[in-house]
């Protein structure tokens, strides 16, 4: 827990790091600049609790301070005042002055009175003489700044339920509350009553005005981005991605203009030109562990928690069809055949089931049970005869589709993750949890080649071009590398991803890569140059 927190100031025009200053362990809370910008506060985490002025221009310390032992949320310079600011904690609120010649920072604690509040955030009146900080409670008290004493509170009827989350004020004096609740609520700086409220979805993270103070962006932490007017506080959404961990992407059949991902609570359709959200299909607290198109492209499947297979219309997304019981615990691969007649699952226990799909029915043909973990990816061959499936019991298996029996196995002591097949099926490329990518003969199942897929983690996914030239990987290490397939080494890298990396996919018109990570997003990456000339 000793190891230190960085800040960073960034220069915004060059977009590079203008400064370095490490003296926060662990977390930093709140940054605050100056109004002058000479300065920035910085408030560190629980395990800190120290209040530290950096000079801007040099980067060092210039004064700092316990802030004491209750957690500090919150750090604020006045609006006119270098040498002024406020803390606000779980149950009190500090006024602060720094003197930069002596180095020392002194404080005066505001007096709240018999009020007990976990206060979350404050804002600061342009005249330096009242501030506002919100609570746990869902109240807004009102600070008088030059007494440093409590003056009152509000709404008096109403409070903002599971908290208010982030304050800002307007040009006229009014405030703007998000809450917990997904509630951006409007109160008159007078009497701190509501004067006009919206509904967003998920909790309000973050307000940012915009410069003629008409409008603002909001942020919720469902991954949501809001146009608001300050006015009647109509929300337009702009915005949106997953919130959770992306389990898989999929393109239609020889369609690059749409695709489809998967998540905690829903399955969403996007446009892969203007990275707009085009369709939600909601199912609450389920996950999708997998998703795909119908070859014909008249249904998106999916594979749930549950163990339910669902499939929807793709452009309404309304319910086609539910397989019930499908596999214990959870579908957690699928793909269908080209002709769309027969849809093949894997399960959270191994097994690998063959369903024939009908207008009005789904029957299962066949159930096999070789693997002994969960099965993590299934891919059918052109010829419709064969599939080939990876699991994390260490077996890559072929599967006969005509006899529903197993042609081949690979075995490999490590926890597959992905397998494909090479354009020319006379191959196989698989990775997993040993960090390697293994090239293997599909008549014999031998190991050809291995190379090292990763130096820091687990490789989790793999994509291959059409014309199996170039393959594109991705995992723990958090960068997308595009591949040789012949000579077997890196031509390409892309840094982007904050967490793991969980699928890649290139559009059916090979100009763009696709790529998703269990922090939520989705990068859309371009396809370099020389490799689509090649191609």
């Amino acid at each position: 827990m000793g190891f230190q927190a960085e800040v960073i100031i960034w220069d915004f025009a060059t977009k590079q790091p203008f400064q370095k200053m490490k003296l926060h362990k662990v977390l930093i809370q709140s940054l605050s600049f100056s109004p002058s910008e000479e300065y920035l506060a910085s408030l560190g985490g629980q395990d800190d609790n120290m209040l530290i002025v950096w000079d801007v221009a040099t980067g060092k310390g210039l004064c700092g301070s316990s802030v004491g032992h209750e957690p500090a949320n919150q750090v604020k310079f006045f609006n006119s005042s270098n040498n002024n600011m406020i803390t606000v904690q779980n149950l009190n609120v500090k006024i602060w002055h720094a003197d930069y010649s002596a180095k020392k920072l002194n404080n005066t604690g505001v007096n709240l009175g018999n009020l007990k509040r976990h206060i979350m955030n404050v804002v600061i009146h342009p005249t330096d003489v009242y501030a506002y900080v919100g609570t746990r409670t869902g109240d807004i008290l009102e600070l008088n700044l030059e007494r440093a004493i409590y003056k009152r509170s509000g709404p008096a009827r109403k409070l903002f339920s599971l908290g208010v989350q982030c304050m800002e004020l307007l040009p006229n004096g009014d405030l703007l509350v998000g809450t917990g609740e997904g509630i951006i609520a409007k109160l008159g700086c007078q009497n701190l009553a509501v004067k006009a409220q919206s509904q967003v979805m998920g909790a309000v993270t973050s307000i940012s005005l915009t410069g003629d103070g008409t409008h603002f962006f909001l942020g919720t932490n469902q991954s949501n981005t809001y146009l608001v007017d300050t006015d009647q506080l109509n929300c337009e959404l702009r915005n949106t991605c997953h919130y959770e961990k992306i389990n898989d992407i999929a393109f239609p059949h020889n369609y690059s203009e749409v695709f489809a991902t998967c998540s905690i609570n829903d399955i969403r359709v996007w446009n892969a030109r203007n990275r707009q959200e085009l369709l939600r299909i909601q199912v609450p607290n389920l996950e999708s562990f997998c998703v795909g198109f119908a070859q014909d492209g008249k249904s998106i499947i999916s594979g749930w928690n549950d163990g339910k297979i669902r499939a929807f219309l793709p452009q309404s997304g309304k319910l086609m069809y539910v397989i019930n019981d499908a596999h214990r615990h959870g579908v957690t691969a699928i793909t269908t055949t080209l002709d769309s007649s027969r849809l093949i699952s894997g399960g959270m226990e191994g097994e690998v089931r063959i369903w024939r799909i009908g207008k009005q029915t789904q029957t299962m043909e066949v159930s096999m049970k070789e693997h002994r973990g969960r099965v993590w990816a299934i891919q059918v061959n052109k010829s419709n005869e064969q599939a080939v499936s990876a699991s994390s019991d260490g077996s890559c298996i072929v599967w006969d589709l005509k006899n529903f029996t197993r042609l081949t196995c690979l075995f490999e002591s490590t926890m597959f993750k992905q397998v494909l097949f090479h354009p020319d099926e006379s191959q196989l490329l698989t990775t997993g949890s040993d960090r390697k990518i293994t090239y293997w003969d599909t008549f014999d199942g031998q190991a050809i080649r291995m190379l090292d897929g990763s130096e820091d983690g687990e490789v989790n996914t793999l994509a291959m071009t059409e014309d199996g030239e170039y393959f594109a990987s991705g995992g723990e290490d958090q960068l997308v590398k595009i591949w040789s397939y012949d000579e077997g080494v890196v031509l390409h890298e892309g840094l982007g991803h904050s967490a793991t990396i969980t699928k890649t996919t290139f559009s059916p018109d090979q100009r763009s890569l696709i790529s998703t990570g269990s922090e939520g997003a989705i990068f859309i990456w371009n396809v370099p140059q020389s490799i689509l000339q090649r191609s």
